[in-house]
């Protein structure tokens, strides 16, 4: 357990702790919007006295969410949201030089992963801010006699947003919580934009393949997977897409994609992502039909996505070939590469999405907090939607900071889009 003036966290190296503060500050050159609800955020103090509990991916972004927080006055603590997404100097530097108690270290075993959880929890949250659901997930099965000082929460992914929609309809959600996540300024950019790029870095970071000519498979074509989809086109992969939803796999066809079945596209696919949110997306049918030389990956928040068992089970060996690459050989001779144990792959092998596209996220993360503050008594133990006029305000200020200038409606207009009788 590292300690540092005081502050609580358990980090792998607090002597990494000035690389980390180095890679924050450039990280927040490219946050102007957050920059901007920061400074308010200090004058106001919307937060103040709040206890604020947030598991999210710790990374040079997040780092500034966290430091924009602790200013409108909440106290904030902060733990991963994945075993294989922290960066340790980051989560060193928190803790040293911003003073914000954080428990996460990349490749932390599954014990160490529930332990920091439960010091989250156990700063007894008024609200959570969660990346994945684990936090609230455990919250109410764990630790019920902390739910009550729960006012409210935030969720940043899709996966999150899914997982506690099943919890609101079977009555077990606690308290109201904001799905960041379906803000438009979130997923039309964070998931499509962020993902898209974030997720190829990690795959060629890991294992330094040329994607020109190799036949990439996405299983998914929601935001996320249309991301994936249209930067490997950019680069030059035959792109394969697999599907359960008609809509989408029709508009993936138009947008210019294959579209088959994972049972055809694991005969031909050089390299796989996944980005589902679903389990077993690829399992034990898919791995018998892989070439040899495979590269499988997801990028969706959980490695459920791969029936990793599946693979262990087919295989009469493994090892690591690159860093965060296991090669596993099957028992009839073929050789298949998992990245990243089946983690996201842009946070294991790379630095997740960049910061710029993050400043909306995290803008979004920091409002929706603020006004769970101050408008909780009056929601109900439900999934809501970011508020309209907020996910604007921030789309105002992005558009601002990128100098970028857009028409408005004239008084004309307005009388003209308000009224149904000028017709032909």
């Amino acid at each position: 357990m590292e300690t540092v003036a005081k502050v609580k966290g358990d980090v792998k190296d607090i002597s990494l702790a000035e690389q980390g503060k180095r890679r924050i500050e450039w990280a927040n050159q490219h946050m102007p919007v957050l920059q901007l609800i920061r400074k308010r955020f200090i004058k106001e103090q919307p937060l103040k006295g709040v206890r604020l509990s947030a598991c999210l991916h710790v990374t040079s972004e997040t780092a500034n969410l966290a430091i924009a927080l602790r200013d409108g006055g909440a106290e904030v603590v902060l733990c991963g949201s994945n075993p294989l997404s922290t960066q340790d100097d980051v989560a060193a530097s928190l803790i040293h030089d911003y003073s914000i108690p954080t428990y996460a270290i990349k490749g932390e075993d599954n014990d160490t992963y529930y332990s920091h959880i439960k010091a989250a929890i156990e700063h007894k949250p008024q609200i959570t801010m969660d990346d994945g659901a684990d936090l609230v997930t455990t919250l109410v099965t764990k630790h019920p006699d902390l739910v009550g000082s729960v006012i409210g929460g935030t969720e940043e992914t899709t996966t999150g947003v899914i997982r506690l929609r099943a919890m609101a309809k079977d009555g077990t959600l606690k308290y109201p919580v904001i799905a960041v996540n379906d803000a438009l300024t979130k997923h039309f950019f964070d998931n499509r934009y962020g993902t898209g790029q974030s997720t190829l870095d990690g795959v060629i970071r890991a294992t330094n393949l040329l994607l020109a000519g190799l036949k990439l498979v996405v299983a998914g074509y929601g935001w996320c997977g249309r991301g994936v989809a249209m930067r490997a086109k950019g680069l030059g992969a035959d792109v394969i897409v697999t599907e359960i939803n008609p809509t989408k796999a029709i508009e993936a066809v138009m947008d210019g994609f294959r579209v088959m079945p994972m049972n055809e596209a694991a005969k031909i696919g050089d390299v796989f992502v996944t980005v589902t949110g679903n389990k077993s997306v690829i399992a034990h049918e898919h791995f018998e039909k892989m070439k040899d030389g495979a590269v499988v990956s997801n990028s969706g928040h959980f490695n459920v996505e791969i029936d990793i068992p599946a693979l262990e089970r087919l295989s009469s060996g493994k090892k690591v070939a690159r860093p965060f690459v296991d090669e596993y050989t099957t028992k009839d001779g073929r050789r298949i590469y998992l990245l990243g144990d089946g983690r996201l792959i842009n946070l294991a092998a790379a630095e997740g999405h960049p910061a710029s596209v993050m400043d909306m996220s995290f803008a979004n993360q920091a409002l929706a907090a603020e006004y769970m503050t101050k408008h909780s008594k009056e929601l109900k133990n439900q999934v809501y939607a970011v508020p309209e006029h907020l996910d604007q305000q921030i789309a105002r200020l992005k558009l601002e900071s990128m100098n970028v200038t857009i028409d408005k409606l004239t008084p004309e207009q307005e009388h003209y889009l308000a009224s149904w009788n000028e017709g032909t």
